[in-house]
């Protein structure tokens, strides 16, 4: 796994901490609790795009608005959708 410089959310400068905070404000609740499996060292796919915040920011906020219980298709069928594409891209993750 390459290392990417990441910046923590307790280390983020206050535009940083700010655009987090907005991101996790548009988040499910199931969110707030990382998954059984996941990473005991913490990072995540957001970390590793601190390094440029604007662009963070606008591009975890246009996915996390497209993905509103609101809309047509529930967070679930996009997640769906999403795997059924992944796997047919043979992609690992």
């Amino acid at each position: 796994m390459a290392w990417i410089k990441t910046i923590n959310f307790k280390d983020a400068d206050e535009k940083l901490f700010d655009y987090m905070q907005r991101m996790r404000g548009t988040l499910p609740p199931e969110y707030a609790m990382p998954a059984p499996k996941a990473s005991k060292s913490g990072e995540s796919i957001v970390e590793s795009h601190t390094l440029i915040p604007d662009a963070m920011f606008h591009a975890f906020m246009t996915m996390n608005i497209l993905m509103q219980d609101d809309l047509p298709l529930s967070r679930r069928q996009h997640e769906m959708i999403a795997t059924i594409v992944s796997d047919k891209n043979d992609c690992h993750y």
